[in-house]
């Protein structure tokens, strides 16, 4: 990993598709199958097993990922210092995976491999959730998506460079590594122990708790339907988890009404926080004179 880099990378540019995308509330529902493609690498998920809080605080773990992502995106000079810090915190995360392999978090093959799922998932899900990429937006997610990989540190050399590089790359991996670690069911888990969220005002926290017995088997269900479900197909066979037709019939309609809804939402509801902050500084600057820029 480069450390010391005499200029830091600048995040994907306003107006690119990672900028439409990225911030929408859509990518809720899109993040749990990058997630899973993730940890189902031995490797990541032994890291993930034994380093992370996600099973005794899943909401602040999320909550930390998602701000992660969005500094990326829209945090102008933030995004670099948000790479660095990541790059700190899995300096000291190492250990043995299920098959005996040593492992590392900052090995380039498996921090990359972290960074790489975020496109095929983006691929595949905006064409339930949005629409389908033509061939030239393809290209350029995949471009700032190696922008957003240079923020975290991966040099060009881990990572292919084209599209057209990228698939056997991707492919290679299924067959070889992935499988349904002991995280990636859990993840995908309908009766897992899950806390109650504990943010918000006490009076909330108090009946979320209260509720949390009826609350918690419906939002399991449906956490572990749209993480199978808008993980791409050739992923899915490849860690070994079901779906059936059925089940994506219900996806497809459930898509058709969030793609039908989230585009006449107001801003406020319809992007998150850092989103409608970077995209209400954009407009500003696109209104000054160009002798005030």
């Amino acid at each position: 990993m480069h450390e010391d880099l005499h200029e830091d990378p600048a995040p994907p540019p306003p107006g690119g598709v990672l900028w439409s995308l990225a911030g929408d509330i859509r990518a809720l529902l899109m993040l749990p199958a990058a997630l899973t493609m993730q940890v189902a690498h031995p490797a990541v998920g032994a890291g993930v097993d034994e380093h992370s809080v996600f099973r005794s605080d899943p909401w602040g773990r999320g909550e930390r990922s998602l701000r992660s992502v969005q500094l990326w995106v829209y945090g102008g000079d933030a995004a670099a210092e948000e790479g660095r810090r990541l790059r700190k915190l899995h300096r000291t995360i190492q250990g043995t995976d299920a098959h005996g392999r040593r492992y590392h978090a900052l090995d380039p093959a498996y921090y990359s491999w972290v960074h790489a799922t975020g496109f095929p998932v983006y691929r595949n899900a905006v064409r339930y959730l949005v629409r389908p990429l033509d061939e030239a937006e393809e290209r350029q997610l995949y471009a700032e998506w190696l922008q957003v990989g240079r923020i975290l540190g991966i040099r060009d050399r881990d990572m292919p460079q084209t599209v057209e590089e990228f698939w056997p790359y991707y492919r290679k991996i299924l067959a070889d590594e992935l499988e349904a670690t002991v995280v990636v069911r859990e993840l995908v888990a309908t009766d897992a122990p899950v806390p109650p969220p504990d943010r918000g005002p006490r009076p909330v926290r108090l009946l979320t708790r209260a509720l949390w017995p009826l609350l918690l088997p419906p939002l399991a269900r449906f956490r572990s339907f749209v993480t199978i479900g808008y993980m791409p197909p050739d992923a899915r066979d490849a860690i070994g988890l079901a779906w059936s037709d059925a089940q994506e019939r219900r996806l497809r309609r459930f898509s058709a009404v969030v793609r039908t809804v989230v585009p006449v939402l107001p801003e406020r509801l319809r992007y998150l926080p850092m989103a409608r902050e970077a995209r209400a500084r954009e407009r500003q600057r696109a209104r000054r004179p160009a002798t005030a820029r």
